[in-house]
């Protein structure tokens, strides 16, 4: 088809190969869309700044960030050498990738400055290294980064503790200043935006408020369609029945699918920052139906979302209503007093703690014990010690102290921070920027939807654990009036770890093999800290390694395992049906001594954040 003559009679320059015309927004729709954001946006900062002067002022610097980084700044300042020479480095590196972007301008191959990590999702649009000018916009990023994150480094003499925050939140900011978080420089955003005209920005103004009437002026990313999932009904939904409950937890006992079962029931003791369907999210990656088909009578505990009439409930408590209660209950609900146990991160601590106090007690009910990536020696834990230190723990005590307890979503946003490319930033470019919905998606709907912790257990948590390591020091901690040393513990004991663990690093998870003492057995997963606990057979997925010697240094242990494809659920099975291989008639839930209060998964999981 023949171009369309310009006015003067002149052929209009063709469009370039692939170009895609920009797209007139509709003035009126655009008009009520920007209407409808201005109310928002007034009503919204205004219910803010009335929560800010109801709560009075806060501290300026929370966080602890700014003496951290002043400290290194003054490190820095005392050996200049060091940063000049990576200032020269940084601007030859800079001076090289103009003459590269140059040639390449030119027609001419040119090699990359420097390369990124293939696996670095912010930057997969073919046009970050087909277009000269995302090329350079990356590069320049990149030696940005790489520059930061080493003259950090050079600063010599910090304290490992503000080594360690200097170096988290130098990253933070890295990770925030991408290219690929800003319109005019992502050019996936831009395409988008020239195909729609504008209305992925709109789109995505209007996700931002809405994300921000959810969080009350706080900004609470929706990372998934939260209203594609409920909970019983496409999630959570093994068949079992509620037979037990007290303040902190319902005991839920899960309908059998073999009619012979192992003799010893199956306690699962999930953390109570999360929910404890983690473990039953959907039927293709259910742990629970899983182990139910192998045979085991599973119990699983459902911690309550405690609000300000449980902020004296310590952790203690949790130790007393949720592992002694269950048992108790598991005995009239069976008959049996023997059981195998599992502690899910927190939940393991929880386990430990409970074995040690059952230890000095003669109380011998738990006869074997299961530790998903778990905590007990919390020397080294990982980045969240970033968030440990006096100033933060007390503004933290604070809060908590005058609503009785840690909301959910301040936790939340703590674990996001350590993978804030895959948790905050994606979210922002996909919500905001590009305006589209978050895809369906079991996992992130669980992420979510979080729960409170009472503010005197948090504490206790937060001081004598990640702050002084006490669990580790035998007599460290009294619970219920007894100090507990976890050497005293006999139970053999399985412990599974994940090798990109951001949370409960698999080095200091190890440890936990040297504190308990009876026969132990450690394994680790692939993946993370979720991805590589919950990884079922069925999926082919993630390996694991494994060895049975057990050296003091956790990499000598990795220098002699064994890589294993797939889960590692089936060795898990191996070894906790060994213990114990009587088998007995399948057990339905209510046939005991204890009645059906409803159905799984029970109402305290069903309990919303406010």
């Amino acid at each position: 088809m023949a171009d369309k003559q310009k006015p003067d009679g002149q052929k209009p320059e063709p469009q370039q190969p692939g170009a895609v015309p920009f797209k007139m927004p509709d003035p009126a729709a655009l008009g009520r869309s920007m209407a409808g954001i201005a109310e928002r946006s007034q009503r919204i900062v205004g219910d803010w700044l009335k929560r800010q002067a109801e709560e009075g002022p806060g501290k300026p610097d929370p966080l602890n960030i700014g003496a951290a980084f002043m400290e290194m700044t003054t490190r820095l300042a005392s050996n200049p050498q060091k940063l000049i020479e990576a200032q020269v480095g940084f601007w030859q590196d800079y001076m090289s990738l103009w003459q590269s972007t140059a040639r390449r301008m030119m027609g001419m191959d040119a090699k990359p400055v420097i390369e990124g990590d293939p696996r670095d999702r912010r930057f997969k649009d073919e046009a970050w290294k087909d277009n000269e000018v995302f090329d350079f916009i990356k590069q320049s990023y990149l030696l940005s980064a790489r520059y930061i994150t080493d003259v950090v480094k050079q600063a010599d003499g910090l304290e490992p503790a503000t080594a360690q925050k200097v170096d988290f939140y130098s990253r933070q900011f890295i990770d925030a200043m991408s290219p690929s978080n800003f319109l005019l420089t992502n050019p996936e955003v831009l395409r988008k935006t020239t195909e729609t005209g504008g209305e992925n920005l709109i789109k995505g103004l209007n996700n931002l408020l809405a994300d921000l009437e959810r969080g009350k002026g706080n900004l609470r990313i929706k990372m998934t369609d939260m209203e594609a999932f409920r909970i019983g009904e496409n999630i959570a939904v093994t068949p079992g029945k509620v037979v037990y409950q007290n303040d902190l937890m319902q005991l839920i006992q899960y309908t059998p699918t073999t009619e012979k079962v192992l003799k010893r029931p199956l306690l699962i003791l999930p953390p109570w920052i999360n929910k404890f369907y983690i473990l039953d999210l959907r039927a293709r990656n259910s742990f629970v139906r899983w182990a139910t088909a192998q045979g085991h009578t599973v119990f699983i505990v459902s911690w309550v979302n405690p609000d300000e009439k449980l902020a004296e409930k310590n952790f203690e408590d949790y130790m007393k209503e949720g592992v002694l209660d269950a048992l108790t209950a598991i005995e009239a609900a069976t008959g049996e007093r023997a059981v195998n146990a599992i502690g899910y991160c927190l939940g393991g601590t929880l386990l430990s703690s409970t074995l040690a106090w059952m230890a000095a007690h003669g109380d011998d009910r738990i006869k074997s014990a299961t530790f998903f990536v778990t905590l007990m020696d919390f020397r080294e834990s990982g980045e969240l010690n970033v968030f440990i230190d006096e100033e933060q723990i007390k503004a933290l005590e604070d809060k908590m102290n005058k609503r009785g307890f840690l909301e959910g979503s301040e936790m939340a946003t703590t674990f996001n921070m350590l993978r804030a490319n895959d948790l905050i930033w994606s979210f922002v470019v996909n919500n905001y920027l590009l305006g589209n919905d978050p895809f369906p998606f079991d996992l992130l709907y669980w992420n979510a939807d979080s729960t409170r912790m009472p503010a005197r257990m948090h504490s206790f948590y937060l001081r004598n654990m990640y702050q002084d390591n006490k669990l580790a020091q035998p007599g460290g901690i009294s619970l219920a009036g007894t100090p507990i040393d976890l050497s005293k513990v006999k139970v053999p004991a399985y412990f599974i770890s994940t090798r990109e663990d951001h949370i409960a690093p698999w080095r200091a998870t190890y440890r936990g093999t040297k504190l308990l003492g009876g026969e132990n057995r450690f394994v680790l997963a692939a993946s993370g800290h979720i991805a590589g606990v919950v990884n079922p057979p069925e999926g082919g997925k993630y390996s694991h390694w494994l060895n049975t010697e057990l050296p003091e240094d956790p990499e000598a242990w990795f220098q002699g395992a064994t890589e294993i494809a797939g889960s590692w659920w089936p060795d898990w099975q191996r070894w906790v049906s060994a213990q114990d291989k009587r088998m007995v008639k399948a057990r339905e839930p209510g046939d005991g001594k204890l009645a059906v209060l409803e159905e799984a998964p029970g109402s305290y999981v069903k309990v919303l954040l406010s």
